[in-house]
């Protein structure tokens, strides 16, 4: 039996929503040179910001993608070293990609493993040098299944 609402309980609702923003998610790196090459140079994004703390001895650097700011993630060096075995149980960051071919493609011209290749045209994953899942996901509809994607075995864990 489905509970009746009361009045206004839906726009209730929508107005808690609406207080609520997704800022970032944070990832703890042992090399923040490696890392900010897979990231930038590699994957794309783009540095926003830098914040070194002294006093905490660490660095945090938020990056995004080129075209939604919005959603960054946090990358932050612990500058006293540090070891983060299998991402300290992290589960993987999602990017939406124009052509899920062409970045594999040059991902594996960069030496980045493609874990999780995209057979089905729509979805790949990679690892950052820190063991952290990236999820990449294809625009729109997937694209039609081409070789040598749907002939690629998955390489490690994803």
């Amino acid at each position: 039996m489905r509970r009746k609402r009361k009045p206004g309980a839906q726009r209730f609702l929508l107005k808690q929503v609406k207080v609520m923003k997704y800022l970032h998610t944070m990832v703890r790196v042992s090399d923040l040179e490696k890392s900010l090459d897979f990231y930038c140079a590699k994957l794309g994004l783009v540095e926003l910001r830098r914040y070194d703390e002294e006093q905490g001895r660490f660095t945090n650097v938020f990056l995004a993608a080129p075209e939604d700011v919005t959603a960054q993630v946090e990358l932050t060096y612990n500058w006293d070293p540090q070891e983060y075995p299998d991402g300290r149980n992290f589960g993987h960051l999602a990017y939406q990609v124009e052509d899920i071919y062409m970045l594999c493609q040059r991902l594996m011209e960069q030496g980045v493993i493609i874990n999780r290749p995209p057979r089905d045209g729509r979805m790949a994953f990679v690892r950052s040098p820190d063991g952290i899942s990236i999820e990449l996901l294809q625009r729109g509809e997937a694209l039609a299944l081409t070789e040598p994607w749907i002939s690629m075995p998955n390489v490690g864990t994803w």
